[in-house]
């Protein structure tokens, strides 16, 4: 299993945003791409952020209330990405995900995203290789 790597299971063309971009511009192409988050890329498209649909969900519910929506991705933003290589092993990051909360991950290679994994991306690798287990041992 630790020969399973994250490039084997993660999403290639994922869909990222950029800290100029107006919330209701990233709302909208969160929900067309079926996606609850996504990295924040420079010009480079290096990850320099994170906005995931909890952090929208309460700035757009403030909002609300005054019908009042100005801030840009950068405003809401974290800061704080935890990333990992495509090189790396599902393996390791599945024990990675018990302990740090993030449900999606980045994908970055020499220092630009290149995809994204998430918690179903990695219990599908999981289910993959215990299928194999019972087929081994059946």
């Amino acid at each position: 299993m630790e020969s399973v790597k994250v490039r084997d299971y993660m999403t290639k063309h994922p869909v990222a945003l950029t800290a100029q971009m107006s919330l209701d511009s990233a709302v909208e192409t969160l929900l067309q791409a079926n996606q609850t988050g996504a990295p924040v890329v420079n010009e480079q498209h290096g990850v320099i952020g994170f906005v995931s649909e909890q952090e929208l969900l309460g700035v757009m519910l403030k909002s609300t209330y005054h019908c009042d929506l100005h801030d840009n991705v950068g405003d809401v933003m974290r800061t704080d990405v935890v990333t990992v290589s495509a090189d790396d092993s599902v393996l390791t990051l599945a024990e990675q995900m018990l302990q740090l909360k993030p449900k999606i991950y980045p994908v970055v290679e020499n220092g630009r995203l290149i995809g994204m994994i998430n918690r179903s991306r990695v219990l599908h690798a999981l289910n993959t290789h215990m299928k194999q287990c019972y087929r081994n041992t059946a």
